[in-house]
């Protein structure tokens, strides 16, 4: 049997943990069609909480129910991309038998990289009735993804959001679903750039219960005949928190450990495969995630770390020695940019699991602010 966890991004790990349900009313919606509520949805959470994932996931119900799908990364020049998808796919299905079951198309590789004109919003906007009558005739629709939508531009999300609108108001079958950070997600709906999507359902999404990861891994491990403890398989699941990247990389490496010692999984081999993972969730989620900040925005982090919970902003800025303005900013960068989360009334965490030990482990270096 073949290692069945996938700690990459975005790929399907072999279960779903803590989603039950989660997709439901999208899932009715591609019954009902055209206006269901379900079509417009949004997925936030943390870097690594598995956003990409669950929009794989909206992906294959929608083929399952033979809708077409286009998917795209709110990279510049996304709505172009899927215009000529679109494009591409009014041409193709244009020739076909109207019993045609719908796939995929991949609106990657396409040569659009720049913002639509207005001639071309237009030519945009007629492709996509054309493509959704043929599809309605089909008895089905398209749903369009977009993840990373924090980092889109917002004068091309307004095109998206605007065609969308006008296809429903049409009555057209098309389904819009998004992935990105929280807080930026709420500063782009409330920008008003976008008015109509703040009716879709908002999805956030946590971590699993670390109840399920135990079970999980208890399930995964039996089925392959390795020999590990129940203490031990209760040490893995809680050096995951849960954190749905972190549940792939710790099975991965347990896996591996798995196969070198001959099934079994004993207390040296268990902490190894922790080892690893969180040294692997530390150059791959971490270290990216802090590649934009700034040194200051590290100086706030560091602060942060002195605590073991949630840090207040009046601690924070002592710490700091910065005045209330100037932690409210680097308070309202950092929640954008995904790194930390609000907790509560004057209160901020980490949004990343392991973030504050890998700040803790760097302090070594260079210690972090102590308080007055």
């Amino acid at each position: 049997m073949e290692n069945p966890f996938r700690p990459s991004a975005g790929a399907t790990p072999p279960q779903i943990l803590g989603r039950e349900g989660v997709l439901d009313e999208f899932q009715y919606g591609l019954r009902l069609g055209s206006g269901a509520p379900g079509l417009l949805t949004i997925f936030t959470g943390a870097r690594g909480i598995g956003k990409t994932v669950m929009l794989g996931a909206a992906h294959d119900l929608a083929r399952e129910s033979g809708w077409a799908v286009i998917s795209e990364t709110a990279t510049p020049g996304f709505v172009g991309r899927i215009g000529e998808s679109m494009r591409r796919l009014a041409e193709e299905l244009g020739d076909g038998p109207k019993t045609r079951r719908i796939t995929a198309l991949a609106a990657a590789g396409f040569s659009i990289t720049t913002q639509l004109p207005p001639e071309r919003q237009v030519a945009w906007r007629g492709v996509g009735e054309e493509l959704l009558t043929l599809l309605d005739e089909h008895r089905t629709g398209l749903i369009i993804s977009v993840d990373e939508i924090h980092a889109a531009d917002r004068s091309e999300l307004a095109q998206l959001a605007a065609s969308v609108q006008h296809f429903i108001q049409a009555r057209l079958p098309i389904g819009l679903v998004f992935a990105g950070l929280p807080a930026a997600v709420s500063d782009l709906l409330n920008e008003g750039v976008a008015t109509f999507l703040r009716r879709a359902d908002k999805i956030d999404l946590h971590a699993a219960a670390v109840r399920e990861v135990e079970e999980s891994f208890a399930s995964t491990f039996a089925g392959a005949d390795f020999q590990i403890s129940p203490d031990l398989v209760s040490r893995a699941a809680q050096a995951t928190g849960g954190y749905p990247f972190l549940i792939q990389l710790v099975g991965y490496f347990l896996w591996r450990e798995a196969e070198t010692q001959a099934g079994h999984l004993g207390t040296d081999a268990v902490q190894r495969a922790i080892d690893a993972a969180h040294r692997r969730n530390a150059r791959t989620v971490i270290e990216a995630a802090l590649a934009t900040a700034s040194a200051k925005d590290r100086e706030f982090l560091s602060a942060m770390a002195v605590d073991d919970g949630p840090s207040l902003a009046g601690d924070i800025g002592r710490r700091l020695g910065a005045k209330t303005n100037l932690v409210a900013n680097y308070r309202s960068r950092l929640l954008a940019a995904g790194l930390i989360e609000s907790t509560g009334h004057g209160k901020v965490d980490f949004a990343i699991p392991g973030l504050r030990q890998h700040l803790r482990r760097q302090a070594g270096m260079s210690a972090p602010p102590a308080e007055p």
